[in-house]
């Protein structure tokens, strides 16, 4: 991948979304998202910094070519993130099933537990 270009067109193709949803995640329009990718536009600094945000690339990476596409991070830095995304989302479905998990029984949570567990071997 020799440009910035090819290298977002590699993250479009890496996130398995639509242009028109890879557009959305960054908040761009999917003729703008086209345009990258054909190389007939340069990226922002917004635009690169918002693709490394939404997709965990490396900046580095993006910009340049060198080092590993994705960032590796840990759990806790995994979960910081989505606290912060539902601190600030108007999202009152996944506020009320938080705040009703917490007050539940120990027995009430193990059911929990082994529900969404099962949404998640469904999704491998």
């Amino acid at each position: 991948m020799e440009t910035i270009n090819d290298r977002i067109a590699w993250c479009v193709k890496d996130s398995n979304l639509t242009k028109t949803a890879f557009a959305e995640k960054i908040n761009v329009s999917q003729s703008f998202i086209s345009r990258l990718v054909s190389g007939e536009k340069v990226p922002s600094d917004r635009t690169i910094a918002d693709i490394c945000r939404e997709f965990n690339i490396s900046e580095v990476w993006l910009r340049t070519g060198e080092g590993e596409p994705h960032i590796q991070r840990d759990e806790d830095a995994e979960w910081q993130e989505v606290l912060a995304q539902i601190t600030v989302s108007d999202d009152e479905v996944i506020r009320r099933i938080i705040k009703a998990y917490w007050f539940m029984n120990e027995k009430e949570k193990a059911t929990i537990r082994k529900l969404i567990d099962g949404f998640t071997e469904q999704k491998k």
